[in-house]
């Protein structure tokens, strides 16, 4: 009978199977208040890292506002220190990138050693960055199709959709497949309620997200509209289209080719959507630094290295450097 030895990632997935009850939230704003409050209200041991919303949050808890139901949570475990949280089996990072400094000494406090990270930062780039301090091995990456806005201190306002697609990262680019560590995890998201789905490809998965994210992050600043505004607009629609194309062409030459039909499916849902602000039009409306080197500079940069040119996202890419917020 021959015997298979197991690499040394899938003996740390199979320790970290044993149990998870315990997850820590780093960025408690429109995705991990809105994410880590689900969990907590479904019984898990959620633990919150907050910065400008520590006080409020500390004494009156979170409030979600959200199309699934509206629900409060009076207390939380709420933290300003990373140093004064318990290790957790499930640190999910939901910082914005522009935040990703002090990423490292946190993670450094908040990860047991079976533990892994959950990054649901947007663009490309993130888990890569992530890998370098805490091991390829232990980095998961998820991606949100949601709406969802922080509209006051601890007051999340959850406008549609919510879904998380989640995969294993591998350091080389490959497809990570489907491992027994995410179902895990994918079974607790949706005990919590929240809708997952798990992928083979985290890095298509990606690229596919920035199809949505390059063209309406950005023209929702520079043309200062919303999502509607953008898809009523003969003009801007064509644009949005274009970016989109642009986008899929630099996957298939970076990654894997999206499929056909992918680019139309996005247009009809967001005509679908109710009118939305894109996360980077309000960090650029209340001042503060937007995404621009995780959704734009990254993939530019990876795109023009194998020599697809990207005209259109490239404009778009400067014309927000020149009006980025500095804070």
């Amino acid at each position: 009978m021959p015997v298979f030895l197991l690499p040394i990632a899938f003996v740390v997935h199979s320790s970290f199977m044993q149990n998870i009850h315990h997850f820590s939230i780093v960025g408690t704003g429109a995705v991990g208040g809105f994410y880590g409050g689900l969990l907590q209200r479904a019984g898990f041991d959620v633990h919150f890292l907050l910065n400008r919303d520590y006080d409020h949050v500390k004494t009156a808890g979170l409030r979600i506002d959200s199309a699934w139901g509206n629900f409060n949570l009076p207390q939380v475990q709420a933290y300003d220190d990373p140093h004064k949280m318990p290790r957790c089996e499930v640190v999910i990072v939901a910082l914005k990138t522009t935040a990703n400094a002090a990423l490292k000494d946190i993670l450094s406090h908040l990860v047991q050693d079976n533990g892994v990270v959950l990054t649901l930062q947007n663009g490309l780039g993130s888990e890569e960055e992530i890998a370098e301090w805490v091991g390829a091995e232990r980095v998961l990456g998820g991606l949100c199709f949601l709406c969802s806005n922080k509209i006051a201190p601890g007051h999340i306002h959850h406008l549609d959709y919510g879904l998380i697609t989640l995969g294993e990262y591998r350091a080389d680019g490959t497809a990570g497949g489907i491992t027994p560590r995410i179902k895990k995890i994918a079974a607790q998201f949706q005990q919590a309620g929240i809708p997952i789905q798990t992928v083979e490809d985290l890095p298509l998965a990606r690229w596919k997200k920035l199809v949505w994210n390059i063209p309406f992050n950005g023209l929702s600043v520079v043309r200062n509209v919303l999502t509607d505004q953008l898809m009523k607009n003969p003009e801007t629609r064509l644009l949005c289209e274009t970016l989109m194309q642009e986008t899929a062409r630099a996957a298939a030459a970076c990654c894997r080719p999206i499929e056909p039909d992918f680019i139309v499916k996005m247009l009809r849902d967001t005509e679908k959507m109710k009118p939305y602000a894109p996360s980077m039009k309000l960090d650029f409306d209340r001042g503060n630094p937007m995404e621009i080197e995780a959704i734009y500079g990254n993939p530019l940069r990876v795109a023009e290295s194998v020599g697809v040119p990207m005209p259109e996202t490239r404009k778009l890419y400067e014309q927000l450097l020149a009006i980025n917020p500095v804070v």
